[in-house]
């Protein structure tokens, strides 16, 4: 319980909903280029990936000085479900 708890208090922000709904579509980017699609700073940015992948939700891999983030695999179950709901999102 403590677990899904913490997964939803984690995807409860808009910007962490974004992150993973472009990277449904583009299965890897790197924070920059991340940054830039959801329109907010590198530091900031690099702060919610953080929380992403601490929840299991994100894997990352540096290569030289770009890091690169994309899905876990596996998924927590309790992600599965939230990205059709995603995939299908406009905004």
């Amino acid at each position: 319980m403590k677990q899904l708890e913490r997964i939803f208090k984690g995807l409860a922000n808009r910007r962490r909903l974004a992150v993973i709904r472009i990277l449904t579509k583009h299965k890897e980017l790197s924070v920059a280029d991340i940054a830039r699609a959801i329109d907010l700073s590198f530091t900031s940015t690099s702060k919610h990936l953080a929380l992403l992948r601490q929840l299991d939700i994100l894997d990352r891999r540096q290569e030289s000085l770009t890091v690169y983030y994309r899905l876990a695999s596996p998924l927590p179950a309790a992600v599965k479900p939230l990205l059709s709901l995603l995939s299908n999102s406009r905004e």
